[in-house]
């Protein structure tokens, strides 16, 4: 096999930085044993042409790592050239059209939000700040108040893909339109490497307002189905999540372990007009019961991250799945009901996520969403508790299928439970488009169990 010449670092299983550098594409705690033949870092564009033409012509599959945050290590395969995109870290904007230029690794909340700030610019990436915007958006992009602003890659307006060809195009509405359509939420499983995302942002709110409520966990069947029926009814400029999970309480409260959380999160213009919107929240039927009762209190983007980085702590081991969830409150209630009130460890939590009133999605991969988003994080610090965690996840999302209509990439993993992920006909566009941009299989797709 011939060298890979490029300006970055080029790391082959048995170099002694080749384990470190395998450990370290992966964020989870819980790395996958899997090897790649190659590692490429990537230095710029140029580099990402030469490693997709040096895999080609040397018989290897590519596989792709943007931000490091999938936690099913989508990136790491065996026998692949890892081409790992994390020190491409340019961006740019275009004042006059608002549209920004980024690079896929960086990321979204740490990086890329307080640079559009300084612009009064804004765009709904990723909840936790140390999420790159690749594979985040390639998946459809679940960011900040996705029921009322849609997914973050309905704000993708071009993408620049170095194909299976080694050819460097550029993709939107009008040019390579059905890459574009791929680029919009075929995830891992995309047949090119995405080195740049064209955002149009938008005027960035000028109030952030949020209520939190906490409960004791017996409070969970009237307050879900308090939720279930009225969330639809919130204004769209609210983010609304439920969660069950072990929230750090002030002494003076008597309360241990875990315990639900309501947190409604307005993006507004006033304190004024984010306490009016938030006003429907206060008729909660079980709010006398509330352990805490936060109403309307001005907040950040910055406090906001804080508490994603507190919940989502670095160095622990994850297993992660999720779904989209659909029908009665006397169906749904009692088919959640364990995955809140039974979490493995303290550091675990359950969210439930309001995307109503659905909006209708424009014409791009992703097609899947329903009223509630689902999604349990299982988090551990030992390996040998990996059997318990992943079994009673497993036993959670058995209980859930039957009150699911699919899941999101974002937060699957399919070696552990593959599940439907797109309309079936948007599925049959994706493998038709994959065949004529990828015709020998150049790229991975999507990683099930052996």
């Amino acid at each position: 096999m011939t060298e890979l010449n490029i300006k970055g670092i080029v790391l082959r299983r048995g170099d002694e930085a080749y384990e470190a550098a395998r450990r370290g594409v992966v964020w989870n705690g819980r790395k996958p044993k899997r090897y790649p033949a190659i590692i490429a870092k990537v230095a710029d564009e140029e580099d990402v042409v030469t490693a997709v033409c040096y895999a080609k012509a040397n018989g290897l599959k590519i596989s792709i790592r943007a931000g490091g945050h999938s936690w099913a290590g989508w990136s790491v395969r065996d026998e692949s050239l890892l081409i790992d995109l994390s020190a491409m870290q340019e961006m740019s904007l275009d004042a006059a059209t608002g549209i920004a230029k980024v690079n896929p690794a960086v990321k979204g909340g740490e990086v890329l939000d307080p640079f559009l700030a300084e612009n009064g610019r804004f765009f709904n990436g990723g909840h936790c700040p140390t999420v790159g915007i690749g594979g985040f958006l390639l998946q459809g992009g679940m960011g900040w108040n996705c029921r009322g602003w849609g997914w973050a890659a309905e704000n993708v307006v071009g993408v620049d893909v170095v194909t299976a060809a080694g050819e460097l195009v550029h993709a939107n509405a009008n040019n390579h339109s059905d890459l574009y359509w791929a680029a919009r939420g075929a995830g891992p499983g995309f047949f090119g490497v995405v080195t740049n995302f064209y955002l149009q942002t938008w005027e960035r709110p000028k109030a952030f307002v949020q209520s939190t409520y906490v409960f004791p966990l017996s409070c969970y069947e009237a307050l879900f189905t308090w939720l279930q029926e009225t969330h639809s009814y919130l204004s769209d400029k609210i983010e609304l999540v439920a969660l069950a999970i072990t929230p750090p309480l002030p002494p003076e409260i008597e309360h241990e372990g875990p315990a639900l959380v309501v947190h409604a999160l307005a993006f507004v213009d006033t304190l004024e007009e984010g306490t009016a919107i938030l006003l429907p929240l206060e008729n909660c039927p079980v709010l006398d019961q509330a352990l805490v009762h936060v109403f309307a209190a001005p907040t950040s983007l910055a406090e906001e991250r804080a508490e994603q980085i507190r919940a989502n702590p670095e160095g622990l081991r994850y297993a992660v799945d999720n779904a989209w969830v659909t029908g009665a409150p006397s169906a749904v209630v009692p088919a959640l009901q364990n995955s809140f009130l039974t979490l493995p460890t303290p550091q675990s939590f359950t969210l439930w996520f309001s995307m109503a009133p659905l909006r209708e999605l424009p014409d791009m991969a992703l097609s899947l969403q329903t009223e509630i988003y689902f999604a349990i994080y299982t988090l551990w610090g030992d390996e040998a508790d990996d059997a318990h965690c992943r079994g009673w996840l497993a036993e959670r999302m058995r209980e859930v299928e039957a009150v699911s209509d699919g899941l999101y990439l974002g937060d699957s993993d399919f070696g552990e439970r593959p599940f439907k992920f797109l309309a079936n006909a948007n599925l049959q566009r994706l493998e038709q488009i994959r065949a004529q941009y990828d015709p020998n299989g150049l790229f991975h797709s999507y990683l099930y169990a052996k």
